[in-house]
């Protein structure tokens, strides 16, 4: 189940992952990041191209995402993404992605701080 802070899902118990499972850590994810069951799916739709029903059938868990949805919602959200890679036993994945994706930014952060400490400098020489 994904808790209302951070975005672990605690598998039960190791081994293969059920289709209830999988249903249900998608529409918690689902939920989790898009909100409300309309706000949900209408992002789901635009994500996917899915209908609405089906995107509703995954945020109610009564259906899950066959492949070729789940890869578009793992492109858009990271709290799918992570509930897959920990489903699959593989949440070392997500630390590597995460850790790659703070280092570009931190290095676009440097480059700003360089352009704003370079601008005060041109006019502390004016």
């Amino acid at each position: 189940m994904l808790h209302k802070k951070g975005n672990s899902f605690h598998r039960e118990c190791e081994g293969r992952v059920s289709a209830s499972e999988y249903r249900q850590a998608i529409s918690a994810a689902l939920s989790q990041e898009l909100g409300g069951a309309g706000q949900a799916a209408k992002a789901t739709m635009r994500w996917t191209g899915a209908s609405e029903r089906t995107a509703k059938n995954w945020i109610s868990a009564s259906y899950g995402p066959t492949a070729e949805y789940l890869i578009e919602l793992m492109r858009h959200s990271d709290t799918v993404l992570a509930v897959v890679l920990e489903l699959a036993g593989r949440n070392e994945a997500m630390t590597t992605e995460r850790l790659k994706r703070v280092k570009a930014e931190l290095a676009d952060v440097l480059k700003t701080l360089d352009a704003i400490c370079a601008a005060e400098c041109d006019q502390k020489a004016e």
